[in-house]
């Protein structure tokens, strides 16, 4: 049995030693309470709040400015029944016409339908910014007979249409009145990816709906989701932001708002398979979209000022060829007419657009947001790259033309050669257009060398069957007549080179293309 005195000086030695224990773990920060870990802090919960007032502040600002469009269309009674043939391209059909289109499409006498999307008023005299496809119907032309618009407090209005502009899809209304609330436009320009944004709008029906996201991209060039909205337009721009704020139909025209509570974009579009909502929104940027609405207000017209070039984006072979460091610029395919302004202050066929009025241009929609901010008869200064040299060229910009819808392209003549001749350093079989197979793909005076099959070669996914090779720019400047002179230019290659080939397509547009590839 342990003395009494021993036990207490025992007990007294464990106390201490637990007392000390937990004083050193405490100091090592090895005993914080489980629940402070799950706790945030003040200054957390500040910051949310803060956040969360400001999202507060913006929708009740700007909501009062969002408007409620319905269009109605009248059905088009001058023509037959059965006779009526539509292309309506994917998501271009205001939200609730979709039943009318099917009905015109069958010949079937159709109803009065309706449409509804959503706008902003940018003006307290009542001028609104919403899409052209909208107020407009399957043709991307044709006003609707009717535009209604309705604001937050009830009050609605037949709004008059005062312009529109299929090629950057942007619509002018004007109501009549005073004093309407309005929202300030911003600067997309000074917006950065990650950003966060508000969304207002109409969707699905639901009146001044507010959702947030981020700025996701930005200068978002064409996509599978996104042909179309401008039409079949060769001066349709493709720049736009792209956000994962929740936009769904009945959204377009509607405002994308900034933490500043400024409009930067005019929600447009949307990328999914379901035709809801998958995360992928786009929006016009409001640099563009202020531009189309000055002109139509001043001007009664969009003024569109133009280079005079066929332009694509480039790849690594291109940038290869090229002799760029970087894959970044626009690639010069041809000219839209003969004499063209950028033909005739220099610029060729294959070069490559690295920077436009001092800007670097990454890819087309860079280059055309540049060109687009200025008036028809301005300046732009490029900098281009041709094979390896830099120039720079002073562009005189001129006005488009006033119709600039282009037509659908006639289906492309299958042709089967007789002579055919293998090409292993590109990976093609080719054959030389003869006088009479000129004449049937309508070259006139003009001939080349028709590529006939394409293997797993140099060419594979470069050119394609039907192709019409028609000249060499690099690293000779040569016309193609014939097989004998395309293999004459490849013979004075060595492995690894770059051949710059202008390459045709065998239909009635007749416009020309630059394919870089890197030989065998």
């Amino acid at each position: 049995m342990i003395p009494s005195f021993s036990r207490a000086r025992w007990a007294l030695a464990v106390i201490l030693a637990f007392v000390g224990g937990l004083m050193i773990a405490s100091g090592m920060d090895w005993t914080r309470p489980t629940f402070a870990q799950s706790r945030p802090s003040a200054m957390d919960v500040q910051t949310v709040a803060e956040a969360s007032n400001a999202f507060v502040s913006i929708s009740e600002s700007v909501t009062p400015a969002v408007v409620s469009i319905t269009v109605d269309i009248r059905p088009d009674t001058t023509r037959g029944r059965g006779r009526m043939q539509l292309r309506i391209p994917p998501g271009a059909v205001p939200d609730g016409m979709e039943e009318l289109f099917e009905q015109l499409q069958q010949g079937q006498a159709p109803r009065i339908q309706t449409g509804q999307g959503s706008g902003v008023i940018v003006s307290k005299d009542g001028y609104i910014l919403t899409n052209n496809h909208v107020v407009t119907r399957g043709d991307m032309r044709t006003i609707a007979d009717r535009v209604t618009v309705r604001l937050l407090n009830g009050r609605q209005y037949v709004a008059k249409v005062v312009g529109t502009d299929p090629t950057t899809d942007v619509a002018v209304l004007k109501i009549e009145g005073d004093n309407f609330p309005f929202a300030v436009l911003g600067d997309d320009n000074r917006s950065r990816v990650g950003e966060w944004v508000l969304a207002i709008g109409n969707p699905l029906g639901f009146d001044h709906t507010v959702t947030a996201g981020i700025i996701s991209a930005k200068g978002r060039g064409t996509t599978g989701a996104l042909n179309g909205i401008q039409g079949t337009n060769q001066y349709g721009i493709f720049d736009f932001i792209q956000t994962d704020a929740a936009i769904n139909r009945g959204n377009s025209g509607g405002p994308l708002i900034n933490s500043r509570g400024e409009v930067i974009g005019i929600n447009t579009a949307i990328a999914s398979q379901t035709g809801f909502n998958a995360g992928y929104g786009f929006a016009i940027p409001v640099s563009l979209a202020r531009k189309v609405m000055t002109d139509i207000i001043e001007h009664g017209r969009v003024r569109i000022a133009v280079l005079g070039v066929g332009i694509a984006e480039i790849d690594a072979e291109d940038a290869a060829a090229a002799r760029l460091q970087e894959v970044r610029g626009v690639k010069v395919q041809g000219f839209s007419g003969e004499n063209t302004p950028a033909e005739r202050a220099g610029v060729r066929q294959g070069d490559v657009i690295v920077a436009a009025d001092g800007q670097p241009v990454d890819r087309v929609a860079g280059l055309q947001r540049i060109v687009r901010s200025h008036q028809p008869g301005e300046t732009v200064e490029l900098q281009v790259v041709r094979f390896g040299k830099q120039h720079t060229f002073r562009v005189r910009l001129t006005e488009a033309p006033t119709d600039v819808a282009v037509a659908p392209a006639d289906r492309r003549p299958r042709v089967e050669p007789a002579a055919v001749t293998s090409n292993n350093r590109l990976g093609v079989s080719v054959t030389t257009v003869s006088a009479q197979l000129a004449q049937s793909l309508r070259l006139g005076d003009q001939r080349g060398v028709l590529v006939t099959s394409v293997g797993l070669g140099p060419a594979w996914q470069r050119l394609d069957e039907q192709d019409i090779i028609v000249g060499v720019l690099s690293p000779v400047e040569r016309k193609i007549d014939d097989v004998a002179g395309l293999q004459d230019v490849l013979r004075g290659l060595s492995a690894g080179d770059y051949i710059s080939l202008r390459v045709k397509r065998p239909d009635p547009s007749g416009q020309e293309r630059v394919v870089n590839i890197r030989v065998d």
